[in-house]
Formats: structure tokens, C-alpha cells, sequence
């Protein structure tokens, strides 16, 4: 696709996001838009959001989970860049208005201390290139109206990425079964949804090869201190009313935050 053309479709989801304003799925408007280009798209809107101030801090994969693709209509995962901004603090009040169309997601979080990029790149590649896990919250808000999208529609809004939170239990990463970990999200106090982290390609560790494989194709590589979000472990669940949420790995540890409206 031409480059305006790509220009035009990132200015257009910018300024959905600072408006909060839904607009109808960039392939509805650009037939043509497909995956690569639509990185593309992505890719401009980080660059326009590091020029304004923020920091690349990593990276994240969504939709891994067949639970996920089949909430979202979806037959393959997105992946984003993960912007400084996006992150916020737990055991703070999250304003419900800020978002458009918001859902939960509990997934780990691995912070690296090595590089890893390239073709080829295996699990054994990604665990010897961890430093540490934490157990974290995602909050996924897609900038296209009734969340109506394909692969490329999300991939050009980074991910549909909405907020990060990052729990305060790091684990080194051969002190946990991310094979078969029991996750469960609560609203006020009552079990939501739960799932394991078997659901995340096998485990997180083959979710974060994937991503490395897939983002080679882009030249894209990971670099040590840079946080990698595999996906989520079980269905996103709506954000909608007042309330605390928690997302507890059982045996590891436990993340919570409040909304309001």
C-alpha cells in the first residue's frame, strides 16, 4: 500500500484513541489492508508516540489461546509493541471512561536479560534468555466500533492494547510449572473465569518463540530488560461496572486493581 495511504490509517487510530471514539474497522475503509501492512500501520504509531516522549519497552502476543480466537473471531494471533504509557500501577483506580471497549486478561510476564531474535529461534532459545516472571494483567480495547475486526484490523491498532499491570511476585522461571499453572480472575471477590497456562500454545515460553519467529519476518528483535507478554491464559472477560478486580496464579501470586465509573 502506498504510504500516505498507511499514514492515513494510523492518524485515523490515533486519533480514535485520544478521542476515545470508535471508527469502523480500517479494512472496511482500506479493502486492500492486509497483515504486513497493517505492521506497517502499527509501526508508524509507535514511532509517532516515542517522537512525542514515550519508550519502547517490549513487546506482546494476543489471541494465542483458542478461547481467545473464538471470542474475537479470530484464526490467528496478533502481536504489539508494548509503549511505556500503557503501563500502570497495581493497587490503583482505573477510570472505566478512559477506555472504549475494555476486557480483562491474566497472563504471565517474562523480563528478559538476554537478546532474542531471528528465524529458528527455539523454546530453549527463549527460557536461557528469561530473567524473571511476574504474574500480570492485561487490558485489552480495541479502537474499532463493537470490536468488529480481522488480523489486520488489530494488528494496525498494536494489538487492540489498552493497559498493562505488572504483579509484584517476580519467579525465576524454573521455579514455576508454566506448563500447567492454574489462573483465575475475580470481580468483587467472585470467580469470573479461570484456565491454565497449558492454553498459551502448550506454554508461555512456546508463545514467546512464536512471537520472535513471527516478528523476525519484520526484522524485529528483542532486547535484554524488554518485557514479553505471551498471552492470555483464559478468556478476556468484559470491563464494564465499579469494582476490584484480582487475577491470582495459584502457588505464585496475585495482581488487583480497582475501577471506577
Amino acid at each position: 500500500m502506498p504510504t500516505i495511504t498507511l499514514e492515513n490509517i494510523a492518524d485515523t487510530l490515533r486519533t480514535a484513541r485520544l478521542q476515545g471514539e470508535p471508527i469502523a474497522a480500517p479494512t472496511e475503509t482500506w479493502p486492500s489492508l492486509d497483515a504486513d501492512a497493517a505492521f506497517e500501520v502499527q509501526k508508524i504509531n509507535v514511532s509517532h508516540a516515542v517522537a512525542d516522549g514515550d519508550r519502547l519497552v517490549g513487546y506482546k502476543l494476543g489471541n494465542i489461546a483458542k478461547v481467545m480466537q473464538d471470542a474475537f473471531g479470530l484464526d490467528q494471533p496478533d502481536y504489539g509493541h508494548l509503549l511505556a504509557s500503557t503501563f500502570t500501577y497495581e493497587g490503583t483506580t482505573l477510570d472505566r471512561n478512559k477506555f472504549i471497549e475494555p476486557f480483562v486478561e491474566l497472563e504471565p510476564a517474562f523480563v528478559l536479560r538476554g537478546h532474542l531474535g531471528g528465524r529458528n529461534t527455539t523454546i530453549a532459545d527463549v527460557i536461557n534468555a528469561i530473567d524473571y516472571a511476574l504474574p500480570a494483567i492485561e487490558i485489552i480495547d480495541s479502537r474499532v466500533k463493537d470490536w468488529a475486526i480481522g488480523l489486520p484490523d488489530t494488528l494496525a491498532d498494536n494489538g487492540s492494547t489498552g493497559a498493562i499491570i505488572l504483579g509484584g511476585t517476580p519467579r525465576h522461571v524454573t521455579d514455576l510449572n508454566l506448563r500447567d499453572t492454574r489462573g483465575v480472575l475475580r470481580f468483587n471477590d467472585r470467580e469470573v473465569i479461570a484456565g491454565t497456562t497449558g492454553n498459551i500454545l502448550g506454554n508461555p515460553f512456546a508463545a514467546v518463540a512464536w512471537l520472535v519467529n513471527r516478528l523476525a519476518d519484520y526484522d524485529v528483535e528483542f532486547e535484554p530488560g524488554q518485557v514479553i507478554l505471551p498471552g492470555s491464559c483464559l478468556q478476556a472477560v468484559p470491563m464494564k461496572d465499579a469494582g476490584r478486580w484480582s487475577g491470582t496464579f495459584e502457588g505464585w501470586g496475585t495482581i488487583e486493581f480497582d475501577v471506577s465509573v
